[in-house]
């Protein structure tokens, strides 16, 4: 799938998400992850899958096992603070990269969500990026 047939199709998995309280048909779970992006400074959007994690999320950089990262994992490291819409509700987060036992922890957490994360990490020379998406409390 070129550039511009992934950003169209992102389009319409982002419009049927608002449009259906955060449901997409035929798809699994999705959060929506609002970033900046890490050039443009630019706001993009991105449909990933939900991967609850205590009382937050976490945005698992698998790209399908492809040898380079999804374009997103740039933009968080340059721009951690996010915003994540789950269902109905909309928040903002800081995206921390996971390392260690914390992220060898979380990874198995969403291979339990999403068994298919597992092969992707096979498939692949680079350790797949985890990201916890912390939420902003209200102090």
């Amino acid at each position: 799938m070129n550039k511009q047939d992934l950003i169209e199709r992102n389009n319409r998995v982002v419009a049927e998400f608002r449009a259906n309280g955060g449901t997409v048909h035929d798809w699994a779970p999705l959060i929506l992850l609002t970033t900046r992006g890490a050039k443009s400074g630019q706001e993009r959007i991105y449909p990933l899958m939900s991967v609850p994690y205590g009382d937050t999320y976490l945005a698992v950089a698998s790209k399908g096992g492809a040898p380079e990262n999804p374009l997103w994992y740039n933009n968080l490291l340059a721009h951690p603070d996010v915003t994540v819409e789950v269902g109905t509700e909309t928040f903002a987060a800081t995206a921390k990269l996971l390392a260690g036992d914390e992220r060898a922890q979380a990874f198995a957490k969403a291979i339990t969500i999403f068994a298919p994360y597992a092969e992707y990490q096979k498939n692949t020379d680079r350790e797949i990026p985890v990201f916890l998406l912390e939420r902003h409390t209200n102090a």
